[in-house]
C-alpha cells in the first residue's frame, strides 16, 4: 500500500486490491504507478465526482504512450483518509464536471 497527500492535505490510499482493479480495467495504466501518485498529490486540476468523489486531472503531454491525461478517481472519507476508486488514461477530460480547484 502507499499513501500520498490529496490536493486537501488529505492522505490517500492506493491498496493492491485497488490497484489490482484499475490495472484489470485499464491495463495500459500497468506502467503508471507512479504517475497515479503523482497526479493524486500534484494535479493540474481536481473535478467533482457524481457522487461525492474527486477526480485528480494531469496533462502528461507527450509522454504517455495511450492518451494525454491520467485521471485518478479517490474518495476523502475523512480529513486524514482518502482511497483511490479508479484510474485511467484518457485523450479529453469531461466538460460537464465541474472543476473545483485548479492550478
Amino acid at each position: 500500500m502507499e499513501i500520498t497527500p490529496s490536493r486537501n492535505s488529505v492522505p490517500v490510499r492506493l491498496t493492491e486490491e485497488r490497484w489490482s482493479h484499475v490495472v484489470s480495467r485499464h491495463p495500459e495504466m500497468a506502467d503508471y504507478r507512479t504517475k497515479v501518485l503523482e497526479t493524486i498529490a500534484n494535479p493540474d486540476y481536481v473535478q467533482q465526482g457524481d457522487f461525492g468523489e474527486l477526480l485528480a486531472v494531469r496533462d502528461y503531454g507527450e509522454e504517455l504512450k495511450l492518451g494525454r491525461f491520467v485521471v485518478v478517481v479517490y474518495r476523502e472519507a475523512a480529513p486524514d483518509d482518502g482511497f483511490v476508486l479508479t484510474a485511467y488514461l484518457t485523450d479529453r477530460t469531461s466538460s460537464r464536471r465541474k472543476t473545483i480547484w485548479k492550478r
